[in-house]
């Protein structure tokens, strides 16, 4: 049986198997497949928080994934509960033992404590991530250290849903249970002064001491495509002054330092070329003559062939979000492969950078968040 299971490595025939689920009900999704109530383990739906039968989901997965087979049967199962968990796990999903789902006192204390780590991350103060982990599972009734560092990164999933800093350690993991998202959001909202000092502690600009460049080009996040769920209750909104992306971009000293940063990169990267006289041509657009232009630096490629760089900064994570204008769009559009946008981040620590080339608009997901209002109707 575990290597029929093995064969299962579609994340999103499970989705659709939960979505059967959820759109027929429990108990004639267990009927349709032949299944009993689990008794051990359930599969939480990470789109609506809901606990399903995790072997008649894996049976209803197969199926979706080898439609010519068909779902599998309960006696395909016989001593395969283990296996079953650990394929799930390993698509990502959240299993949970029943009778054990997390309660809200534990969500509470767990929400407490990432926080607690997240200013002093923000402040740069040392901490140990082991000794929080054991603080807490002191609180919590039988955890596993492995539990509470995935309900870490759940909270990490939430708060970057939210545009917000969440610590670099613990990567965003989504199939976020449904209670802990509600509970991060209403913290966010019932502490914004606390959510606040993260944010100004994190903007703070402080020019990396040493520059080095080697092994600081890293590749781009990867474009996500992801399930927007459905939220009945209306959009959580934030005050404008916790909006990480927004104030990256306002805040024009870190955005100067980064440009600065990226300056020194270009003196390395021509000499490391071999074009070390074309530094001297190097023109800082954006100090010269300010914005507006749509990139911030022209610089080389080889002799007779420029490289415009849009720089943009934060002291945030790989993944951050950050504003781009339609100017910059329109030029990266008009300028094609000689269009380079920088993006710097880990800035005041250690920073790296990672580059887009060409046309933006097929490398990122573009979401319009301002418009501009007059009495003037435009038309064709």
């Amino acid at each position: 049986m575990a290597v029929e299971l093995s064969r299962l490595q579609s994340p999103t025939a499970v989705q659709r198997a939960l979505d059967e689920f959820s759109r027929i009900g429990r108990t004639v999704f267990l009927a349709r497949y032949g299944f009993g109530k689990s008794r051990d383990f359930l599969v939480r739906d990470g789109k609506t928080g809901q606990l399903c039968d995790s072997k008649a989901i894996v049976a209803a997965a197969f199926g979706y994934q080898f439609p010519d087979e068909g779902p599998l049967k309960p006696d395909d199962f016989a001593g395969a509960g283990a296996c079953v968990v650990s394929r799930l796990q390993r698509l990502g999903f959240d299993v949970v033992r029943i009778g054990e789902d997390w309660t809200s006192e534990e969500v509470q204390a767990t929400i407490a404590s990432y926080f607690e780590m997240l200013q002093l991350e923000a402040t740069q103060q040392r901490y140990t991530k082991t000794e929080f982990n054991a603080q807490l599972r002191r609180q919590l009734r039988e955890r596993s250290k492995g539990s509470v560092e995935l309900k870490y990164q759940n909270i990490s999933a939430v708060l970057h849903d939210l545009e917000l800093p969440f610590i670099r350690g613990y990567k965003p993991r989504s199939n976020v249970q449904l209670l802990l998202r509600q509970s991060v959001q209403r913290f966010v909202l019932d502490h914004p002064d606390l959510v606040s000092q993260v944010v100004d502690a994190m903007e703070e600009v402080k020019t990396p001491g040493q520059q080095t460049f080697h092994a600081c080009v890293v590749e781009p996040p990867a474009l996500e495509t992801v399930v927007q769920l459905a939220n009945t209750r209306g959009k959580v909104r934030l005050a404008r002054k916790t909006n990480w992306a927004q104030r990256d971009e306002a805040n024009r000293s870190l955005g100067r330092a980064g440009e600065q940063w990226v300056i020194a990169f270009e003196q390395r990267r021509l000499a490391n070329a071999g074009y070390p006289e074309l530094f001297q041509q190097l023109d800082w657009v954006s100090d010269r003559l300010g914005d507006g232009i749509g990139y911030d630096i022209l610089s080389h490629e080889r002799p007779g062939e420029h490289r415009f760089i849009e720089v943009k900064t934060t002291n945030g994570g790989h993944a951050s979000s950050f504003i781009i204008s339609r100017n910059e769009l329109d030029f990266a559009q008009e300028a094609g492969d000689a269009f380079h946008l920088y993006r710097v981040f880990h800035f005041r620590e250690e920073p790296k950078l990672y580059i887009l080339n060409g046309r933006l608009a097929d490398q990122l997901h573009l979401e319009p968040i301002d418009y501009r209002a007059s009495f003037r109707r435009l038309v064709g």
